[in-house]
């Protein structure tokens, strides 16, 4: 299917989208010669997904129109992907992204980032109106009204927008010339097999993300075992009692959300949660606040425990494991949620081109994204570190740069991170652990300080927090701001919250700078009061003195 320029002035596709018999959204129609609306485009990417429709999408000219050589080639059109073409483009470079889907943006709208955004949303929103049920203006609270398949529903109903934006942006904004709808096969370091052509390039950028690395336990193909996809794509009933594997990120969000709506859950780790080696920096005061509230909220954590298998006939109804006293125990559920890590998908590459990959299989680089292979780069969640958005793009953006001639490198060993409970939480730089390891005088400003009873301290106080402050205090979150008392240079900040996430990311800039970031400087900042941290007034506070103390 060509998208890009009609001689009947896209009538034809206007037909297709008609025939289809979805209505276009709120009249978002184009007019004759005029390229595909927004509205239009919805009808055309929900049409592909929902029939699993083999034509490929052509925003690009064939090799027999075009032969002409590309700048990259970027197999994948995730954030990765996307981001580096638009960047190549943007430079003059001629770009070409093939996907197998038929939309831009890869698996963040479709399966991941957003609908973890939306569910932690809803875990919120739940949370405060279960702790106000009945109070002011709020009813009492209907569990039954609470259901994980209703919002699972709500996404399933609205994540073909996004996909239609950024097929539209990519092609009408931004000049992205692309194959969606179309596997890409590698042949070599310069020739890529899609929809049937071959295209040549001077480089090609490899951008294909990872997927759920599965425990090697039985059961794992039960039908009511979901990992973050499987779940909005399959779930077609109302859990009851869930079991989540694994103590990551992904373990806490969806267990926070699913604990929120009713759902009893209960955790399953060989750790305790958020101590695995791909989390960095985690504060220990943080840690054990969030676990606290998520206890507190009726969350079940299994610690130190070997997973042995799902147990069940056609669907999971228990999960067997060895718990830390070698005592074999079984959890009743009905619903099974994976989260024990990614695995890269990078195979097609290692067998095509030899390229070379770690112990778990993600792709080598240097700090210019530059593989084993010569012309041959890596992006995303092909690469090891953190599986967030910031490192797909900026990788992706990185390759383009070097391949248009830029000598730019990226260094991935620090950066600011966050993860949702029923809470925002936030942290970057040391923590006071770390801290206390590389400085001899170490001090903090922490909210509610040590030895205080928190369930008569009302702070933190701030937008989003305000009722449970003056409801139940110790509700109201948690924050740490770790300093070097001798350079008085902020080395470290923790928040569990709601609101501060935007500020880290320019905190964070301003804590690395070579020349630091002081505690008398953020005292000269000008704070938003009720500001989410605090930082700004309590360093300020304490500013004066010459030996700085504790808060």
């Amino acid at each position: 299917m060509d998208v890009r320029h009609s001689s009947d002035g896209f009538a034809s596709l206007r037909r297709f989208i008609a025939g289809t018999g979805r209505e276009i959204p709120v009249g978002d129609v184009g007019t004759s010669d005029q390229p595909l609306t927004v509205g239009e485009w919805s009808v055309l990417v929900n049409e592909f997904v929902s029939n699993a429709s083999e034509e490929a999408i052509w925003n690009v000219a064939t090799p027999d129109e075009d032969s002409r050589e590309y700048d990259a080639i970027f197999i994948g059109g995730g954030a990765a992907g996307r981001f580096g073409s638009a960047y190549l483009r943007a430079r003059g470079g001629r770009q070409l992204v093939i996907d197998a889907w038929p939309f831009l943006g890869g698996s963040c709208p479709h399966q991941a980032c957003v609908p973890h955004h939306l569910f932690s949303e809803c875990a919120r929103e739940l949370d405060l109106a279960r702790t106000m049920s009945g109070k002011l203006w709020y009813p009492q609270f209907d569990p039954d009204q609470a259901r994980i398949l209703d919002v699972v529903e709500l996404f399933r109903s609205g994540r073909v927008f996004p996909h239609a934006v950024m097929n539209w942006q990519s092609k009408e904004q931004l000049g992205l010339e692309y194959v969606l709808n179309s596997r890409a096969r590698v042949i070599d370091e310069h020739t890529v097999e899609a929809d049937g052509y071959r295209f040549r390039a001077k480089n090609i950028v490899l951008c294909t993300g990872a997927r759920t690395q599965l425990p090697a336990i039985a059961g794992t193909e039960l039908e009511n075992v979901y990992d973050f996809a499987s779940l909005v794509d399959k779930l077609d009933y109302e859990p009851s009692r869930c079991v989540v594997i694994g103590g990551s990120k992904v373990a806490v969000e969806y267990a926070s959300f699913f604990q929120a709506t009713g759902c009893q859950t209960t955790i399953l780790s060989r750790r305790p949660v958020l101590t695995s080696k791909s989390l960095h920096h985690v504060d220990d005061g943080l840690r054990d606040y969030v676990v606290d509230m998520m206890v507190r909220r009726g969350i079940t954590f299994e610690h130190g425990v070997e997973v042995l298998s799902i147990e069940g006939d056609r669907r999971a109804s228990s999960v067997c494991f060895r718990d830390g006293n070698g005592s074999l125990r079984q959890v009743p559920c009905d619903m099974v949620f994976i989260a024990t890590g990614e695995r890269p998908m990078s195979a097609p590459f290692v067998e095509a081109l030899g390229i070379d990959v770690d112990e778990r299989g993600f792709i080598t680089t240097d700090r210019t994204m530059r593989t084993s292979v010569d012309c041959v780069w890596a992006a995303g969640d092909l690469l090891a570190g953190p599986m967030e958005m910031f490192k797909a793009r900026r990788t992706g953006v990185t390759a383009a740069r070097n391949i248009i001639g830029d000598q730019h490198e990226i260094n991935l060993t620090d950066y600011p991170d966050f993860l949702h409970t029923t809470y925002e939480v936030t942290w970057l730089g040391l923590s006071e652990q770390e801290a206390r390891q590389r400085y001899s005088n170490v001090v903090k400003i922490q909210m509610p300080p040590d030895r205080v009873n928190p369930e008569t301290f009302p702070l933190p106080a701030a937008e989003g927090s305000m009722l449970y402050s003056f409801v139940e205090p110790a509700l109201s979150g948690w924050f740490k701001l770790v300093i070097d008392g001798d350079s008085r240079r902020i080395v470290g900040a923790h928040h569990v919250g709601y609101g501060a996430k935007d500020a880290f990311q320019y905190l964070d800039y301003l804590v690395r700078r070579p020349e630091g970031f002081t505690i008398d400087e953020i005292g000269e900042l000008n704070e938003l009061y009720l500001n989410p941290e605090h930082f700004i007034q309590l360093s300020r506070i304490r500013a004066g003195q010459a030996h700085l103390e504790d808060l």
